[in-house]
């Protein structure tokens, strides 16, 4: 086991420019990830082999599943089940936890 004491936002930023994923955390399926995202940039369509939640730790996104979008601010969490087909788009440069179990 291991201990450590980090400030969530800043595990990822906006080096690169847009799109950042630091893996915190894997065991087989089940992942904890800090997710940076610009302004307008979209994680394309696709489906999580596990259940998920998404933390906003910085801006706001939104989460769109068929018909469905959910806007999630700072501060909000939204948990899915697996199998949900969706993307990911930012409203604003967002940095959040991507937690799949």
């Amino acid at each position: 086991m291991f201990f450590n004491v980090l400030k969530a936002k800043d595990l990822v930023g906006f080096d690169n420019g847009g799109f950042e994923k630091n893996v915190l955390m894997a065991d087989n399926d089940s992942m904890l990830a800090a997710i940076a995202l610009k302004k307008d940039e979209i994680i394309d369509t696709h489906t999580s082999v596990c259940d998920a939640a998404v933390y906003v730790l910085d801006g706001e996104i939104e989460i769109h599943f068929d018909a469905e979008k959910f806007k999630i601010d700072k501060g909000e969490i939204l948990m899915f089940k697996k199998d949900k087909q969706h993307k990911v788009v930012a409203l604003k440069d967002s940095k959040f936890f991507l937690i799949k179990i």
